[in-house]
């Protein structure tokens, strides 16, 4: 409506002072309002909306018509043109619209030909027009982008914090079971022993109360331990020191409080404290399924250092592990994939299944564990 506004109303105040030019008529004004009304659609259809301001502004200027801003719609044309990406159709406009507006009148109206600074004028003019719509694309081009960025940056640190939460949960899980699983699984032991004994030796009972005592002490102690650690920055932290390997004889002595007979052999090494905590975790949970699951008499428990790596074996001599149904399969597998996850995370690995005989052949009964953990980052 402006470039109406302005396209119009200053060229018919201006066409009474031109002299020798054809009057304003109403082919005239259509042919002025034609251009500005087409911009209406410009964004939909830039490029037809280009070729009728231009094609109706030529037509203007050879009929002879007064002078005046009589190019403002198609200006509006070309930058909306060259904007939306037509630059083909926007530059041909130019060279088109230098050789039309410049020699058709003569051609056409026997006008004479134009000087050299008149056609040195119009070129440099609509160099100049070009340059200015140039500047102003790249600068909303350039604004673009960075939005574009801006928005792809915050998208990937949304998803590297969603990332981190799902490890941190997923190692919260792991911790939690570890603990919590072992810990119930010897209180269970201690308590089903304590109900046989009950009638039987009663004097017994108090060894297996004693346990169930000390092991869900140390439970609490280390579910403590476990959410401590979800402290945030500048909070409290916590007092104990994460359990390691120099713990596994505690865990030893709670595996024989129920009955079961530990053979140990630790290496003393200097160990990172992730592969000191994911061993530790890998031990008590292959103690937790022998006591739970293997129905063994000994386990005999291997920790030392081969060919660069720390070498976990926990191997007994039960019944092996037959699937278990229910609720057993979903703890049982969160158990074994638990240290799977743990030994995979540090670059390791991890293999649990029955235990064969020592030069190969038939499966002589019970369950290994074998882990191998690199003492250096991978």
């Amino acid at each position: 409506m402006v470039a109406a506004v302005v396209q119009i109303g200053i060229t018919a105040r201006l066409a009474p002072h031109h002299e020798h030019v054809r009057a304003l008529d109403v082919y005239g004004y259509l042919l002025l309002a034609a251009g500005p009304a087409a911009l209406l659609v410009r964004r939909r259809q830039p490029v037809p909306v280009l070729m009728l301001a231009f094609a109706t502004t030529l037509g203007y200027v050879l009929l002879g018509y007064p002078g005046g801003p009589v190019w403002i719609g198609l200006i509006v044309a070309f930058g909306t043109a060259l904007m939306s990406g037509h630059r083909i159709a926007a530059y041909g406009s130019l060279l088109a619209g230098y050789l039309g507006f410049l020699w058709l009148p003569v051609l056409t109206t026997g006008q004479p030909v134009p000087p050299a600074w008149a056609a040195g004028g119009l070129a440099a003019w609509l160099l100049l027009l070009l340059a200015g719509a140039e500047l102003i694309r790249n600068r909303r081009a350039f604004a673009q982008a960075s939005r574009q960025r801006a928005i792809e940056e915050q998208r990937s640190a949304h998803e590297a914090a969603q990332r981190q939460a799902s490890e941190e949960r997923l190692g919260i899980a792991r911790d939690l079971h570890d603990v919590v699983a072992h810990s119930l699984s010897l209180i269970n032991v201690q308590a089903g022993v304590a109900l046989e004994l009950m009638d039987q030796r009663p004097e017994q009972v108090r060894t297996a109360l004693t346990a169930i005592k000390q092991a869900s002490r140390e439970a609490l102690v280390d579910v403590q331990s476990v959410l401590d650690s979800l402290r945030r920055p500048g909070e409290e932290m916590p007092r104990a020191p994460a359990p390691g390997l120099r713990d596994v004889e505690e865990l030893v002595r709670r595996a024989e409080g129920t009955g079961l007979s530990v053979d140990v052999r630790v290496t003393p090494l200097s160990l990172p404290r992730g592969v000191d905590a994911a061993g530790y975790r890998i031990v008590q949970e292959a103690l937790t399924n022998v006591v739970r699951h293997a129905d063994a008499s000994s386990v005999s428990v291997r920790i030392g250092e081969e060919e660069g790596d720390l070498v976990i074996e926990v191997e007994d001599d039960g019944a092996g592990r037959p699937a278990p149904s229910g609720a057993a399969a979903t703890a049982g597998g969160r158990g074994i994939r638990g240290m799977t996850e743990r030994a995979t995370a540090l670059g390791g690995e991890l293999t649990a299944g029955p235990r064969p005989l020592k030069g190969g052949g038939e499966v002589s009964g019970g369950f290994a564990v074998r882990a191998r953990l690199p003492l250096e980052a991978r």
